[in-house]
This record gives C-alpha cells, structure tokens and sequence, in this order.
C-alpha cells in the first residue's frame, strides 16, 4: 500500500530573500513532485509548523482557504486514480491536477528504443551478436502480439503475468523454440520490461513469479577418429574444401567464428616456446586468448597465406558467412558420415574436448586458450572421455602398484 502526503512549503524568489512562492510538495511511497500554487507571500508570514499563512486578515484567510482547496482538489484527483484502477505515483497524480493527458508508453516504443541505443554501442559495451539476439527478440514480440491480440503494440501498463505466460506458451509451440531459446528470448524480453519498472511506466513487476531456468544440454563434439575422417576427405569442390579447412583450422584453435573471421596477421606473434601463438581479445567477451599454433593449424594458415580474398581482406582465412559456412558444414558432415549435426560452434567444443583436454591439457590451460572468464565456462565446452578416464586410472594403477612394491 502506498503512502501519500501533501506539504505546503515557501520557496524564497531569486535575488529576494524577502518574498516567496507557495509550493506544494506531493510524497507518494517516498518519491516525490513539486508543484508551484502560484500564490506569492512574504517570506515572514510563513508558519512552518502549521503549513498555513500567520494572520487575521481577509486576505491571508482567503490563501489559506486556496492552499485548503488545492488539497482537497489534489485528493479528488488521487481518489479518481484509485477508482479508475490506474497506477497512483506522483507523475500520475500531478499530471491529472494539472489537466495534463496522461503519457502512453508502448512495448515497442520502449523494445526499439532500447535496441536503438544497444546499436550504438556494438564494439563498446556490445557485441554485433548480441544487438541481433535483442532484434530478433523483438521480431518474435511483435509476431506474438499480432497472433494473441492481433495489435501491433500495446501500452506497457497493460502487460501483466498472463501476458508473460502467454508469450512463453507461444515461443515454445508456435515458434517451436527448444526450452533453452525460449528463456533466452523470455530474458532479453524481461529486460525490457525492467526498464520500464525503472521508469515507473509499470507498477507491477509481471515477472514477480516468474520461473523458468536454462537446461544444461549434452554439448556434442568430434572425436578424433571423426576429426581424421573430416580432414582426410577428398572433395570435389573448392567451397566445401575452404569451408572444411577453416573448420578444422578452428578444431586445433579453439576460435569462435567471429574471431577466426577476424584474425590477421597482427594476430600472429612468437610466443615464449619460440613457436607461433595466436593472441586476440575475444569479441564476445573482450577476454584475451593466447593459443600456440599446432602444426594441423599452421598447415592451413600456410596453404592460404596468398589467397586473393584473405589479401584483399587483410586477414588469414577466408572465411564465408556464418550461415554459409553451417549450411556447407552440414553437407560436409552427411560427406562423411557423422551422426549429428556440425556447426561452426562444434569446431571450439571439438578443440576443448578431444583436442586438447583429452590428450592431458589441464583445465585452466584449456580455459586460458579459449579466452574464458572462469573455469566454469570451460567446463561446459569441455567433456572428459572414457579413454582419457582409462588413460588416467592406469596411471594411477601403476603409480599405486609401485608404492606397494616399495613397501
């Protein structure tokens, strides 16, 4: 429930102390408006403890008598809010003492604003990635209102729990997004909506009881015997070979796409062992990665090195679109018969895993090369084999077997 006061106050004129103005101050729930009755005093004549005007005189009982009638004006105007189930806060109730029309604020007016702004800071507190997550988010917002309401935008005031859980129902069977993708879109709207809690543009929170939670999904990757059939494979074309390169390139790496794309040779140094290393700050975290550069690697970055694309570019490889390069990774993988799927993504899962970590790489090596903030993220990429688990306990074994012997 919220709390409500009235205070009458004098605010002395610029350059004389002597005269004031009568002002009222409205505190709803601890925020506050100030509003000027226009009624000019002498500053003397102020009570302050009474909130009125000292004297007898015609006059003074005529301004109190104003200062009482705006109070009582002020508390019609917070009664017919209360009535009218409308949100009560101070911009509200000064806007309907004055007789000024309520600000409608929409959805979309509120989704593209924001996305505007994050445009403008891609490179600086955004990535390119993330600015379109957020645009598709508000694709899918706007495909949802048409379907439900069929409107194209809706005053926020208006969204409430129902609508929250309407528009999840929708991601889920309508847009047939998998549990993980609907709360990412749910997230980035949610977003959204707190910006307008900020704004006090919504009273309630819709997302008060909100719950849902990303699953964690087995991360699928190549194995070695897979990654040999990949890099051994004979193609006919020269696009899936390019494409077939670059992806292995980034299996002995670990690179995300948009960090193989924008590799040069600034990015090529001689690291301490005396070998090449690849040092980049990633895109997507702004984290630097130092990456020795394995022979299978240095091998393609050879076989490209006087490309006309990559010169005309000034990069190492010359890499395709992203959505070109999954659609070709596809065709190569039904090529040589993996049972799942490849995307780029499968490459820096693929160099966690079986590259690296199962070969006896530690951890926060693995982590430090993928340019992660902490292990927990690396954890996620990287998944321990049996043979490795084998590998491992017949050490132990023999380490065990020695000790005994000692004994």
């Amino acid at each position: 429930m919220e709390t409500y006061s009235v205070l009458f106050y004098p605010k002395k004129v610029k350059n004389n102390s002597t005269i004031s103005t009568v002002y009222l101050r409205i505190t709803i729930s601890g925020k506050r408006t100030e509003i000027s009755t226009g009624q000019i005093i002498k500053t003397s004549q102020w009570a302050t403890k009474s909130g009125k005007i000292n004297g007898n005189t015609s006059g003074t009982k005529q301004l109190n008598s104003f200062l009482e009638g705006v109070r009582a004006r002020l508390f019609e105007c917070y009664s017919n809010l209360f009535n009218e189930g409308k949100e009560i806060n101070c911009e509200n109730l000064r806007n309907r003492y004055l007789g000024i029309e309520e600000r409608k604020v929409t959805l979309m007016e509120v989704f593209k604003d924001h996305n505007s702004k994050m445009e403008e800071l891609i490179g600086k507190e955004y990535s390119k990635g993330t600015w379109e997550r957020y645009e598709t988010s508000l694709r899918h917002t706007e495909a949802f209102m048409k379907w439900k309401f069929n409107i194209a935008d809706v005053d926020v005031r208006y969204i409430n729990a129902g609508f929250v859980a309407d528009y999840e129902f929708y991601l889920r069977t309508v847009r047939n997004c998998c549990n993980n993708s609907a709360v990412k879109y749910i997230k980035n709207f949610q977003k959204i909506i707190n910006i307008c809690i900020d704004n006090e543009w919504i009273s309630k929170n819709p997302f008060a009881n909100y719950k849902s939670k990303i699953v964690n999904v087995d991360v699928r990757f190549l194995t070695d015997a897979e990654l040999r059939r990949i890099q051994g494979k004979k193609f006919i074309t020269e696009r899936l070979k390019v494409v077939r390169d670059i992806f292995v390139f980034c299996c002995y790496t670990g690179l995300a796409y948009i960090d193989v794309k924008n590799l040069t040779k600034n990015n090529i140094t001689k690291g301490i062992d005396g070998g090449l290393w690849i040092k980049i700050k990633r895109t997507k975290t702004n984290v630097e990665a130092s990456i020795p550069i394995l022979k299978d690697a240095l091998e393609i970055l050879d076989k490209y090195e006087n490309d006309p694309k990559c010169i005309n570019e000034m990069t190492i490889l010359p890499v395709l679109s992203n959505q070109k390069m999954n659609e070709y990774l596809k065709e190569i993988g039904d090529l040589c018969e993996i049972d799942f799927d490849i995307t780029f993504h499968t490459a820096r899962h693929t160099f966690a895993t079986t590259v690296t970590l199962n070969n006896g790489v530690p951890l926060e090596t693995v982590s430090k090369m993928l340019g992660h903030k902490n292990i927990r993220m690396t954890q996620h990429y990287a998944k321990i084999q049996d043979r490795k688990v084998g590998s491992d306990m017949s050490a132990l074994k023999n380490i065990l077997m020695e000790n005994k012997e000692v004994v």
